[in-house]
């Protein structure tokens, strides 16, 4: 009983103790103020639940009495760290300033609270659907109803299996479709949704999930069941197609972060020998101080999305992301000068790549990789940022936050050309293998070459963008033309620099894009 007892305490100590607030002295006017004249409690404040502080509080118990995962691999650090170079290749062990985090069970915690959906990959046995259980019982699920509603992918699954059948005795008397009742799976109402081995499901059952997935409903027989918003997650022991079936790109696309279950360290054998003795599963001794209603998920979420996003830190995802589609000799029309269009047209990557010799392919970061980035990743991106913040207890996001969930986000996404020179430089071989230490690195010199360029001051494409956005009401035609020349002369300055890279290919279409608006109005304005 004191075994449970201590699997089941979780800390009445802050998990992210912050200075204490300066007392606020009284001020007169404060007797003329209604309640609601400061806007509502912010979390953490009296009479509000901190609900940032209930989600650190799951990570840690997960952390600490259920999930062993001792890999701190989301680095925070507060002043300097310490480094120390070990073996004959010079690996680098960092001990963090900060308080730093398992991304094994914190970026499938973010993904509860953004309902997103989640892949863990990893050799059998490692712990991957132990989590995902623990997702759905912190979501207030019964362990038996989580474990019942879970999908487990197999060879044989039918879309009958996934969603549901017609009741037989309906499709004996009924005379039209509507009359035909189906009993829908329960898995499809839940909150918190888990397919285990997706990567064994065949093709057309696989359809069937991406719809359930992707627009958030289930069709059998012209009948529609609407599912709830809900948290995904799936594993499978390997991303590179080592299932049963190859997953169809649609729905590993729908796939927003990706975690590896890594390898169990022995020296905490002691830790499995304790669970063994005591006949303890984690997932049963979960506490209710840890466990989210349906109303503080749907707070959370709400919490998360209010986290503001500084314009500095967004100018650096811009620059980054501006690096990977563009391919100067994908098209012949400039907008079409993209590897999604030498992907459309089925053109031989290592032909196209070894034609393209104008600029430094070492330097390039566009080099490094066989695609870009879409809507959908960068909208994830932010998403994941302003989660990653909230949960430290911050308002804002800081480059720190991107940084750390960057890689996972992009874990499937950013496919890499490991024929580029990048991965035969001293040091980098090992990121041939290592996604998550690539991506990390690629975004480390997308801000090293940001800060080089001096873009925070020196933005001129940036500074039009700006002007344009404050609105064309009132702007004379003699400040239109102006404002066109001074682009045109900014497009003939670029011009004249000779070699074309991402950034300033994505600079030149927005350049491109203001000059189409600033012309339309100025033929507005001629006929007024």
């Amino acid at each position: 009983m004191a075994v449970f007892s201590l699997f089941q305490k979780v800390s009445q100590a802050p998990t992210n103790p912050q200075p204490a607030a300066p007392t606020r002295t009284f001020d007169v006017a404060d007797l003329y103020r209604g309640p609601l004249a400061d806007g509502p409690a912010a979390p953490g404040e009296a009479g509000a639940a901190a609900l940032d502080e209930k989600l650190r509080q799951a990570y840690f118990w997960i952390v600490n009495s259920a999930i062993i995962s001792p890999h701190y691999d989301v680095e925070y650090n507060e002043g300097p760290s310490g480094d120390f170079t070990v073996g004959d290749t010079k690996s680098r062990l960092t001990l963090p300033s900060a308080q730093s985090y398992s991304s094994f069970v914190l970026l499938p915690l973010l993904t509860f609270a953004t309902r997103r959906k989640c892949l863990f990959i990893g050799g059998p046995g490692r712990g991957k659907t132990a989590s995902a259980l623990l997702m759905g019982i912190l979501a207030g699920y019964p362990v038996r109803e989580v474990r019942r509603a879970m999908q487990h992918g197999h060879p044989q699954m039918t879309i009958a299996d996934l969603l549901g059948s017609p009741l037989p005795a309906d499709l004996v008397a009924a005379q039209k479709m509507e009359d035909i009742r189906i009993a829908w799976r329960k898995w499809l109402g839940l909150r918190v949704k888990i397919i285990d081995e997706y990567n064994r499901i065949p093709t057309r059952t696989q359809s069937a999930l991406l719809t359930v997935m992707g627009d958030g409903y289930a069709e059998l027989l012209d009948h529609i069941f609407e599912c709830p918003e809900s948290a995904w997650y799936l594993t499978a022991n390997d991303d590179q197609g080592g299932g049963t079936y190859q997953v169809i790109e649609a729905l590993r696309d729908r796939i927003d972060v990706i975690v590896q279950a890594l390898a169990f360290n022995p020296r905490f054998l002691g830790d499995l020998l304790a669970r063994i003795e005591d006949d303890l599963r984690p997932e049963e001794v979960v506490p209710r101080a840890i466990v989210f209603t349906e109303a503080e998920i749907d707070r959370l979420q709400t919490e998360i999305r209010a986290v503001a996003f500084p314009s500095d830190v967004r100018r650096r995802i811009e620059f980054f992301a501006s690096q990977f589609e563009f391919c100067e000799l994908g098209g012949a029309q400039f907008e079409y000068k993209t590897k999604d269009t030498a992907r459309l047209a089925g053109t031989d990557w290592a032909a196209l790549s070894a034609q393209d010799n104008g600029r430094d392919r070492l330097k390039d970061l566009g080099c490094q990789t066989r695609n870009g980035l879409s809507v959908r990743n960068l909208m994830t991106l932010l998403i994941y940022a302003k989660a990653m913040a909230y949960f430290r207890g911050h308002r804002t996001v800081d480059l720190e936050d991107v940084r750390q969930v960057l890689p996972f986000v992009l874990h499937a996404k950013l496919q890499p050309d490991l024929e580029a020179p990048f991965f035969d430089a001293p040091g980098n071989a090992s990121l041939r293998q290592d996604r998550i230490g690539w991506l990390r690195r690629l975004f480390d010199l997308a801000c090293t070459e940001y800060d080089r360029l001096d873009l925070d001051r020196d933005d001129p494409a940036g500074a039009l963008a700006t002007e344009f956005r404050r609105g064309l009401e009132g702007v004379s035609e003699p400040e239109v033309r102006n404002r066109l020349a001074r682009i045109e002369r900014l497009i003939g300055e670029w011009a004249r620099g000779g070699k074309l890279y991402g950034h300033l290919y994505d600079d030149l279409l927005q350049l491109k894009y203001l000059h189409q608006r600033y012309t339309n109005y100025l033929r507005w304005l001629k006929t007024q």
